[in-house]
C-alpha cells in the first residue's frame, strides 16, 4: 500500500546525482578488478577479460542508476520493504537482461569461446545471483546509513531545539531588573527593552529550524545588544565590521546570538573594566565567515567554561545537521582574545 507520508525521505542515494553515479562507476570496476583476478581466469587473457567483464559490469550498473534515478519519484509513495523488493527486481531483471544481450552478441561477433552454449545457462544464474547478493548488501547499507543519518539529525535537531528554547535564567532575571529599574526613571527605554526580549524570546521559542536572512539575524543580534549594553553601560563596547550586502544570504536563525551571548557571559562580566566586542564578516566566492571576538578574563570559573563548551557544541552539531563539512564552527583562542567564526555557505535567499 503507498505510504500516506509522501514527505518521509527515501532511503536509497540520488542516482540521479552525478557524484553517486561515479561512485557506482567506481566501486563497479572495482568488482570488475575482483572477478578478472579469479582463478578461473587465464593468466595470459586476464587484461582481455578484465576489459570484457568491466564493459559487462559498467553496463549493468550505469542502467541500474538511469532506471533507479527515473523510478525515484515513483518509490517516494512506498515504505522500505516494498522499495527493497523493487530494487532488488530491478537490478535482477535488468542483469538478466543485460547477460541476455550479452550471449547474443558474443555469438554475432565469434566470441562462442568465451561463451559456450553450453555455458548459457550457468552464466545468466550467476550474474542474477551475484547481482541479488550485490543489490541486497547495497540495500542494507543504505539503510542503515540512512538510519544512522536520520538519528543524527534528530538528535541535533533537539540540542538545536534546547538551545533556541534556553537563553540563560541570569540574562532573564538580569533584564528583568533593569526594565525595573528604568521603569520609573525612563520609561521610554524601559519599553525598548522590553520590545526586544519579546523578540528574541519569540525566536527563541520557536520549534522549527528555518532559515533566515542573514540582515534579520543581525536585527536580531542587535536588539540582544541593546538589551545588554543599557544593562552593562560603558563596559561593554560593540565594534562592528559587516559587509551590508548580504541581505539575501541565508544563514539558521538564531545562531549568532548564543556567540554574542557567550562572549558577554564569559568575556566583557568576568572584567571589572568590561571591553570590546568585535564582528566581523569575510566573505568568499561560495561561503561567509562571521566571527564574534571578545576579550579572555584572567579567571574564569569551571562550570562556567563547562557551560561555554556545550554552548559551542550544540553550534556545531546543529551546522553539522544543516550543512555537513561545508559549514561549521571554528574556535580560536590566545592569552588575549577569544574568537568564534561561523561558517556558512552562501545560499541565496529569494527576494
Amino acid at each position: 500500500m503507498p505510504d500516506p507520508n509522501d514527505n518521509e525521505e527515501i532511503f536509497l542515494p540520488d542516482f540521479c546525482n552525478v557524484r553517486t553515479v561515479f561512485a557506482v562507476v567506481v566501486l563497479a570496476q572495482l568488482l570488475s578488478f575482483v572477478l578478472a583476478l579469479g582463478p578461473h581466469v587465464i593468466v595470459g587473457e586476464r587484461w582481455f577479460q578484465l576489459s570484457l567483464i568491466s564493459l559487462f559490469i559498467q553496463w549493468v550498473a550505469l542502467s541500474n542508476c538511469a532506471v533507479l534515478c527515473l523510478l525515484r519519484s515513483f518509490l517516494q509513495r512506498f515504505n522500505s520493504l516494498i522499495i527493497a523488493v523493487v530494487c532488488v527486481f530491478t537490478v535482477v531483471g535488468l542483469t538478466l537482461v543485460i547477460s541476455e544481450a550479452s550471449f547474443v552478441i558474443s555469438r554475432g561477433f565469434a566470441l562462442e569461446s568465451l561463451l559456450p552454449t553450453s555455458w548459457h545457462l550457468e552464466f545468466l544464474l550467476r550474474n542474477m545471483a551475484i547481482s541479488m547478493i550485490i543489490a541486497i548488501v547495497a540495500l542494507r547499507y543504505f539503510f542503515v546509513q540512512n538510519q544512522l543519518q536520520q538519528s543524527i539529525e534528530a538528535r541535533a535537531q533537539a540540542r538545536i531545539q534546547a538551545l533556541q528554547a534556553r537563553i540563560r535564567p541570569h540574562f532573564l532575571f538580569n533584564s528583568l531588573n533593569t526594565i525595573a529599574s528604568l521603569t520609573r526613571t525612563q520609561p521610554a527605554i524601559a519599553e525598548e527593552i522590553i520590545m526586544d526580549l519579546a523578540d528574541l524570546f519569540r525566536v527563541s521559542l520557536q520549534t522549527d529550524d528555518n532559515e533566515v536572512s542573514l540582515i534579520d539575524e543581525l536585527q536580531l543580534c542587535r536588539r540582544y545588544l541593546h538589551i545588554e549594553k543599557t544593562r552593562l553601560g560603558e563596559r561593554l563596547q560593540v565594534v562592528w565590521s559587516i559587509d551590508e550586502n548580504l541581505e539575501l544570504v541565508k544563514m539558521p536563525s538564531l545562531s549568532l546570538q548564543p556567540l554574542l551571548e557567550n562572549a558577554i557571559y564569559h568575556g566583557i562580566e568576568p572584567r571589572i573594566e568590561g571591553g570590546i566586542i568585535q564582528i566581523s564578516s569575510q566573505i568568499e566566492p561560495e561561503k561567509i565567515h562571521l566571527s564574534v571576538s571578545n576579550p579572555v578574563p584572567s579567571t574564569r570559573a569551571g562550570s562556567s567554561h563547562l557551560s561555554h563548551q556545550i554552548a559551542l557544541q550544540n553550534i556545531r552539531d546543529r551546522f553539522a545537521a544543516l550543512y555537513g563539512e561545508h559549514g561549521g564552527l571554528e574556535i580560536n583562542q590566545n592569552k588575549h582574545e577569544f574568537t568564534a567564526t561561523l561558517t556558512i555557505p552562501i545560499r541565496l535567499q529569494k527576494p
